[in-house]
Formats: C-alpha cells, structure tokens, sequence
C-alpha cells in the first residue's frame, strides 16, 4: 500500500465540486469508497471538473458531524466499502445481510478473518508496514475505541480513574485482554487507508485533485485529547477549563459554543509544534489540498469559559500562529494550504494568512448584504483565492435566493446582469468568470437543489450531515454544461 502521487490543484486555473463521500450514493447507511466513489470521480472528468472537494473523513461521534472527530489522523470505517473486500477476496459475498452500520461492522469483522486465512503474503506484509508506519497513533487510537466501547460509549473523562488517567499498568494489561478487539480496530484502519489511496489516485490519474478539510480544533472526547492532556487547557480530571466557538454572527445570534478544548499553545510551541506537524503530515498524505477550517483562530481565537451555556460571554486570546506556520513551512514546502478566512477577519488574520501566502475563501452568497465594496464580491476577488457559491454550512444557492427579501433578490440579479437563466446558474457563472484560481460548487447546486437537500445549519445538533443524492436526480446534460462552462471561463487544462 503506497501513497499516490500529489496533484496539485492550485498550479492551474480550475473549477471543482463539494462533495462528502458519505454523500454519494449506494445500498448502505452512508456513501462509501467503493464503486459510486469511482463512478463519482468519473462524473467529475466528464464534466471537466479538476478538483473534488470534501469535508473531515475521520471517525464521527453518534451526530456525524465530522468536524468532531474521535481521532485527527484515523479514517471513518462506515466509509469502507464492503464491495471491494469482496472485491480482494476476503468476505464471501454471499455473506452480506443487512445494509446498515452494525451490519457492516459484523463484515469487516468477517473480512478480517477471511484476511488472516485468505489473504495473500504481500497483503500481510503490507499490514505489517502499515503498523510500523503509524503505531504513533494508532495504539491510542485502538485503545480508546476499545475502552470507550466497554464503558458503554461514555466519554474519556467519566472512565475509572486509572483508564482516564492512563496507568502504564493497567493499559498493557488491558491491552493484553482485548488484543483481538485491538487487532480488529487495527484493520479497519488498514482497510479505510488502502481503499482511499486506490480512489485518491484513480481520481488523480483522471487529473483530479482531492481538496481535503482540516478542522483547527479537536473533539475533547477524542484520542488525540485523551493521550495528549498536555496539549489542552485541561483541569486535573481532563475537563476543559475553557472551550472554543464563535461570537454571534450571521449564523448565530448568540455564537456558537463548540466545546472544543482549547489548545496549550505555550506547551505546544515550546515542543516545537511537533504535535501540529505530525498532524498536518498525516493531512497531506490523504490530500492535494488541504482546507483549515476557522484559520482565524491561529491569529486569535474565542475563547468561552466551560461552565457558559452560549458563546456570548467569550474574549479573543491571541495564538502564535506566526511561530507555527514558519514550523510547518520548514516542514513541508510548498505548504498546500488553503485559509477558511471567513467571520470576524481583522487585518491581522489577513497579515498573517498573506504572509504565507495562503489562498482565501470568497462566498457569493455573502456577497450582496452590503455595498460595492464587499469583499467577496466578485469584482473585489483575488486570484490566489478559492470561490464558491455556497459551503456546507450554507443554505443551497436555489434556498438561499429564494428566502431573500425582494430588495436584495433584485439587487443580485443587477449584479449578475438580469440573467435569462434561472438560479443557481448565473451565480454558478459569477464563480466561474471569477479571477479566483480555483471555484468550487456544492453538488447540491450544481443540480438546483432547494433547501430540503442542505447539508449543515450551523448552531443546531439535529438531522445535519446525513445527505444523500442519487444518480437520478442529475439531470441530463449536467456533466456537459459544467463541461462547458469550464471551457468558457478558462477552467479546463
């Protein structure tokens, strides 16, 4: 199992679509990495598109959402696709029963045996270098999947004293116990890894780049917080003293409380950032590109006292986001890099992300709720940028025009020159006529889909990240339109 080779999607002027592989379509609970994900990459080159743009793919607690995560640098199992390990000859086809989570998990259970009897000598010496290459993560990772199962799924902080606080003792004897649970966990990962380097590198022999996300902070109820306490404003029992989020803003009237632990950066930079740099290393060999999410918080970040119920009552503490990125870019150079420079953006944010020349975000559908001079629209828009329609985070643009007061609605459309074509498209076009190097549009769009097909409403916990398409709802000429308007606006190789 190697790596593909990286293609570098910001060399040339291009157009991508966003989309989570638990998105695509199939007969299981979510999308997966098997034939659809192909069949997806290939949808991308006919319709000319040179990037495919997706959010966090590691392993979610019970809401999905991936941007809380149980590990930064393990892989999603319920992305395995159960097809191709049929497909390599380790589960009997004829075994499948059932098409929902616990029914694959009992599959890769099934395959792991048919790997250890079946499998052939290479496939268990690739295993072997897998383990070595990732043990540095990997033992903890396994361990907390296991520990968190027998203590019915509680989070770290609420296990027994001795599991919490990681007594070398106890964990080599437990260890010693589940080494069969642990070896199952191991696999899976092997699984996840080898299955997305074989699409990331179809995709890329097709001149598709795999634009990834990266969110800046971790889930407290994770591996990473729990075998890394030092890393965190913690309290003795490994509580959060203070939490991340955001201040009120256009999505919330009063913020957004994450309850992200925040960071012990004075820890963190007297280590040398290594904690961040073996972060960022296990990023960019999964990705072309990479998406930080909220950069802002490496220049300052909010920060809200744990007992608070709502993010209103926070302060901005600065963060020595300088210092880290003169270590990542020692590192790893170039740094493929790109800044989600959106909210509260003060010049020091943009000083810092120009320093480093990191490519921005411009949104459209922000781009009309003030006068001439905003910056994402698309007069006012850079190259060294990335522009969408629409995130996740965002209503569709066909939900989006059709909730604005009249005023406004009619404001876009002098904008976009009273356009015969019905949305999203002329907004579909303003991205693509942009100067920003790359432009990225939400499947959803590119279908026309209204707000019933949203991905995410920020600030709420309910019915997020669960959305699916099917083939049937592209309609007929979708893939050449795009084609099309890839040629027109100089976004083809």
């Amino acid at each position: 199992m190697t790596e593909p080779v990286a293609h570098s999607p910001l060399q040339e002027r291009s157009a991508g679509i966003l989309l989570q592989p638990t998105s695509l379509p199939g007969r299981w609970e979510t999308g997966d990495l098997g034939p659809e994900a192909f069949r997806f990459v290939e949808f991308l080159a006919a319709a000319g598109q040179r990037v495919w743009q997706i959010l966090p793919i590691g392993p979610t607690h019970s809401d999905r959402s991936p941007y809380q995560a149980l590990s930064v640098h393990a892989g999603n199992p319920d992305l395995i696709s159960i097809e191709k390990l049929v497909e390599w000859g380790w589960l009997d086809d004829h075994r499948i029963e059932g098409f929902d989570t616990e029914a694959k998990r009992r599959l890769i259970r099934e395959a792991r045996d048919g790997f250890r009897t079946r499998g052939e000598e290479e496939d268990h010496a690739d295993f072997s270098r897998f383990l070595k290459a990732n043990a540095d993560w990997l033992t903890d990772f396994a361990l907390f999947r296991v520990i968190k199962e027998m203590q019915q799924d509680k989070g770290w902080t609420d296990w027994p004293a001795a599991l919490r606080d990681r007594d070398e003792t106890v964990l080599q004897e437990l260890g010693e116990a589940q080494a069969d649970e642990l070896d199952l966990i191991h696999f899976e990962q092997y699984v996840f890894f080898r299955q997305w380097w074989n699409l990331k590198a179809y995709a890329n022999q097709n001149r598709i780049g795999i634009f990834g996300d990266m969110p800046i902070f971790v889930a407290h109820d994770s591996a990473d917080v729990w075998s890394c306490r030092e890393c965190f404003l913690l309290d003795d029992e490994g509580h959060p003293t203070v939490v991340a989020g955001v201040p009120p803003d256009y999505f919330s009237e009063t913020g957004q409380r994450w309850g992200n632990p925040h960071y012990d950066w004075e820890w963190l930079e007297a280590n040398g950032f290594e904690w961040w740099v073996h972060r960022m290393e296990s990023q960019l060999a999964l990705f072309d590109l990479v998406r930080i999410d909220h950069f802002r918080g490496f220049q300052a970040s909010w920060e809200v006292p744990a007992h608070e119920e709502t993010a209103m009552n926070g302060r901005w503490v600065e963060a020595p986001g300088d210092q880290l990125f003169t270590a990542l870019r020692k590192r790893f150079d170039p740094l493929p890099v790109v800044a989600e420079d959106l909210g509260t953006i003060t010049p020091e944010v943009l000083e810092l992300r120009d320093k480093y020349a990191l490519p921005g975000m411009k949104i459209l559908q922000f781009a009309f709720d003030s006068g001439p001079d905003n910056p994402y629209l698309p007069h006012n828009q850079e190259v060294n940028s990335v522009v969408y329609t629409g995130t996740h985070d965002n209503d569709t643009t066909v939900g989006w025009f059709d909730g604005l007061p009249n005023a406004i609605s009619a404001q876009v459309l002098d904008y976009l020159g009273n356009p015969a074509e019905s949305m999203p498209w002329p907004l579909i076009r303003s991205a693509y006529a942009s100067v920003a190097q790359l432009a990225v549009i939400p499947l959803q769009d590119a279908l026309a889909l209204g707000s019933e097909h949203r991905m995410n409403i920020p600030g709420t916990t309910a019915d997020n990240w669960q959305w699916r398409f099917g083939w049937d709802m592209i309609p007929e000429g979708i893939p050449e339109k795009l084609h099309h308007l890839s040629y027109l606006y100089g976004r083809l190789p």
